[in-house]
């Protein structure tokens, strides 16, 4: 049975159908009654995942016109959807749905479901909605269209204005905005054997409902989920601002055993940055969406790992037992951290995972890809739990997604830039690292006084180093007036060894004062 046969009849299964005409859309489902309610698309959407889980995966069948299918990234560029035709445009909800048509690489038809006064309603992709620009008399008339994804818009920068706000488009990624940002990095739904010995699965949306706005606040969006080893119904409570939060409730179905599963996935890149000035030639002091990996943990440690561009693929793993966070973080907002006049890195978001609910035992994975392109996504991180999820079994997986300026749970000092360079004997490596205080203000002082030391009797701070292999040498602590931070410099003897892993905290007494450097040197 075809896909889209399946969507009609699985659908029409759980919910009377009856066809309407209407410009755009088709088949109108009625809620019963004694299934209304705000959670009734959740559990359609759920029971539609389990009956699906239990057949055989069927791919998707791509009918995409061949002057679409076979476009360059420039025409791809230039296909737009018209904003006069956004739904709810003229309707002051505060939210606008704007549609993304299958061309160029996104060939896989996604069927959109508007859920609007007690009934669901498909939205037929046409040509009337999109400028297809340099396309424009290529499509023939009368051809089949369908869509790849969605975006929202909501005004988050300005009252009058509707900026976007999130976006789906492939597979199972989306990317989402706060207020002040630009697009870079992306979540998904569901990773499966990322950085694993098998290739890569990447389970894909195949249906979205979208239910009209209820509030000024928020809008909610359900997806169906398929791939050949899992189906998943997601919940997505979406309420854009000054942070952009996204509740996500999942329910999977897998159809096999699943061991390498990775939950709530952000993918990024990272080129260059101070600690690794000599990777790329670029006249950029950094280029990159994340700088950082931030991670909360059960021992209630606020640890950050600077990224790298390895020479080849690294994987780290941060053991943990139910965590209580983690994300990908562009700390540095400031141009001249860039000097990059188009891309304007200092103004992408940050994402931060909350879990909800124990997650047991696991690790959070780091993986790390070499590059020499700022354009391919090399960073991802994701939950990978111990426990592999079982054929026949479901599974109900909860978290909060923020879309940030920055990790939003620890008020200490942060851990700022990173520099690497040559230590005083031969054969030894440099740390420099910078602590900033965001209870300060961090302008840059033009003047500064002579430089006091940190842990003299005034204020009593103490930085506390490891090594996993090799010796560091005592550090040096002092005041960094042009960033109203503190400053932690030290030499390390990586000896006979091809590797280590560092750690650098700060304390006050016996307290932790800071968030966990860590860095893996490579020789």
């Amino acid at each position: 049975m075809r896909r889209r046969t399946f969507l009609t009849t699985g659908l029409a299964a759980l919910i009377p159908i009856r066809a309407v005409r209407g410009e755009g859309m088709t088949e109108i489902a009625t809620f019963p009654s004694d299934r209304a309610g705000p959670n009734h698309i959740a559990d359609v959407v759920r029971d539609y995942a389990k009956k699906l889980s239990e057949r055989a995966f069927d791919p998707p069948v791509e009918q995409v016109p061949p002057a679409l299918a076979t476009m360059a990234y420039d025409d791809y560029r230039d296909l737009r959807f018209r904003p006069d035709r956004a739904v709810w445009r003229d309707e002051n909800l505060g939210f606008q749905l704007q549609f993304f048509v299958a061309a160029y690489i996104y060939k896989s038809p996604v069927d959109i479901f508007l859920v609007e006064n007690d009934t669901i309603r498909k939205f037929e992709a046409n040509s009337s909605l999109f400028d297809f620009g340099r396309q424009t008399g290529k499509i023939p008339d009368g051809a089949t269209l369908s869509f790849s994804g969605f975006r929202i818009h909501a005004p988050i920068n300005t009252p009058d204005y509707y900026d976007e706000v999130i976006a789906f488009q492939g597979a199972s990624y989306f990317r989402g905005l706060a207020k002040g940002h630009t697009y870079g990095l992306s979540a998904r739904a569901l990773s499966l054997n990322a950085g694993g010995p098998d290739p890569e699965e990447f389970p894909s949306f195949k249906s979205f409902w979208i239910e009209r706005p209820s509030d000024q606040r928020s809008i909610i969006v359900h997806g169906l989920l398929d791939s050949p080893s899992v189906t998943g119904a997601y919940s997505f409570v979406i309420a854009p601002g000054v942070q952009t939060t996204v509740d996500v409730n999942s329910w999977l179905f897998p159809r096999r055993d699943i061991p390498g599963v990775g939950i709530a996935p952000l993918t990024s890149m990272f080129m260059k940055d101070t600690h690794q000035i000599g990777k790329v030639a670029d006249f950029r002091p950094a280029v990159h969406d994340s700088e950082g990996f931030a991670a909360w943990n059960e021992r209630e440690e606020h640890i950050w790992r600077p990224l790298i561009n390895p020479e080849s693929v690294q994987t780290s793993c941060f053991l943990d037992k139910n965590p209580k966070g983690f994300g990908l973080i562009q700390r540095d907002r400031t141009f001249s951290g860039y000097q990059d006049l188009e891309a304007h890195y200092e103004s992408r978001p940050s994402a931060w995972v909350e879990p909800k609910g124990m997650w047991g035992a696991g690790c959070a994975v780091l993986l790390e890809l070499p590059t020499q392109v700022e354009y391919l996504d090399n960073i991802v991180a994701f939950w990978r739990p111990d426990k592999k999820l079982e054929s026949g079994n479901s599974y109900n997986i909860g978290y909060r997604l923020t879309w940030c300026d920055d990790a939003p749970t620890w008020t200490g000092y942060k851990v700022g830039k990173t520099r690497v360079g040559q230590g005083l004997r031969h054969g030894t490596i440099r740390f420099v690292i910078d602590f900033l205080d965001p209870r300060r203000n961090s302008d840059i002082v033009s003047r500064p006084a002579l430089t006091p030391l940190v842990n003299s009797t005034a204020i009593a701070i103490t930085p506390i180093t490891s090594a996993s292999e090799g010796a560091i040498e005592k550090p040096l602590i002092e005041r960094n007036y042009y960033t109203a931070g503190i400053r932690v410099s030290f030499d390390f003897d990586p000896q006979s060894h091809e590797e280590s892993d560092l750690r650098l905290a700060l304390f006050d007494d016996t307290r932790a004062a800071s968030e966990v450097w860590i860095f893996r040197w490579r020789r």
